[in-house]
């Protein structure tokens, strides 16, 4: 560990020395168990591999300056999945179960927590799947509920530096009444291949549209859009789209600096209009964006044209870090120091 430029981390898998496991069997949930693999025994007929019951969550854990480590907002995080669970009719992980489980992993793990500083953090993943058997299209009447941790960096490369995203119109998400205000694996499955395809033509990441219209701002790839301008923090309201935490808290902080906060339909035309854009989540926090292109029309819209994040933005992400790790009062009390 002495030898690991904490500064430098990407985002991805990191090993770590435990992950904590717990089933549901016979209409219960069992005891936590601390296990040092990093395979999963799944029988071949599970309904995860077959009908995707399968959801997950991401969080961080930070460490402050006082040493302490903090996990921002994870009651949120519960209640997420326990929505993702009701969507596809899985067993829902009580939110006491939830937290145990968290907390315990951070702190078999803590030796990977990055010290304060370095910009990185330890994200946390819980997952959730349907391992009891059906080749039926049915939900399982046995599931396993995980979470492992890893410590990472910036989820694009770029980190704090704006980056240019492509609008996709040829690909959707998630259809209008579907999946996509869930957490759900499926969600994710569906935008890889628009994802992948912005990449390779030279984008951070693609920019959905809702697949009803094709006129208005769904998901920003794995992230919640935003924009802002007339001293107004604006993001986009649809059935499709994830709640995000961090967008939630952005909201919430923008309201607390005197800012009016609308959160409701925003088209691709509106966009031209805004003095800053990003995309926020709990991965990227904010990522601020400088130029998003139209892929069908081509038409350009630019921002960040002295090749820096926006006032209003950088002050919400400082204000946000600040709370998650602790160099400032926890006014909201979002935070859990463990």
């Amino acid at each position: 560990m002495e030898n690991l430029e904490w500064s430098k981390l990407p985002f991805g898998y990191f090993k770590t020395d435990y992950n904590v496991r717990c089933y549901y069997r016979n209409g219960s949930w069992g005891k936590l168990e601390v296990s040092s693999s990093e395979m999963i025994h799944v029988h071949m007929a599970a309904t995860c591999l077959h009908y995707g019951q399968e959801a997950f969550e991401g969080m961080k854990a930070y460490r402050g300056a006082d040493g302490k480590v903090r996990l921002f907002r994870w009651e949120e995080n519960a209640k997420r999945m326990q929505r993702s669970s009701q969507g596809i009719l899985m067993a829902e992980v009580p939110s006491e179960l939830f937290k145990e489980a968290v907390v315990k992993t951070v702190q078999l793990n803590e030796r990977f927590v990055p010290p304060h500083g370095t910009g990185a953090a330890l994200y946390i993943r819980p997952l959730l799947m349907g391992t009891g058997v059906q080749v039926g299209v049915k939900p399982a009447d046995e599931y396993l509920f995980m979470v492992f941790v890893g410590p990472v960096g910036p989820y694009f490369k770029e980190g704090f530096n704006p980056v240019t995203m492509q609008v996709v119109k040829d690909m959707d998400r998630a259809a209008p009444q579907g999946t996509g205000h869930i957490k759900v694996g499926g969600n994710y499955a569906g935008s890889l291949k628009a994802l992948a395809r912005a990449q390779e033509e030279g984008y951070a990441s693609a920019i959905f549209l809702d697949a009803k219209e094709k006129k208005y701002i769904d998901e920003c790839g794995p992230a919640n859009f935003f924009g802002i301008k007339d001293n107004t923090y604006i993001t986009p309201k649809s059935n499709s789209i994830l709640p995000s935490i961090t967008n939630m808290s952005l909201m919430t902080l923008a309201e607390h600096l005197g800012m009016k906060v609308e959160r409701r339909p925003v088209s691709l035309e509106e966009i031209e209009s805004f003095e800053e854009v990003g995309a926020c989540g709990t991965a990227a926090v904010i990522s601020p964006i400088k130029k998003i292109v139209d892929r069908e029309t081509g038409k350009v819209f630019e921002y960040c044209k002295d090749g820096k994040a926006g006032p209003i933005s950088t002050k919400l992400y400082k204000k946000l870090q600040s709370i998650q790790y602790g160099d400032e009062s926890d006014v909201f009390i979002w935070t859990t120091i463990i």
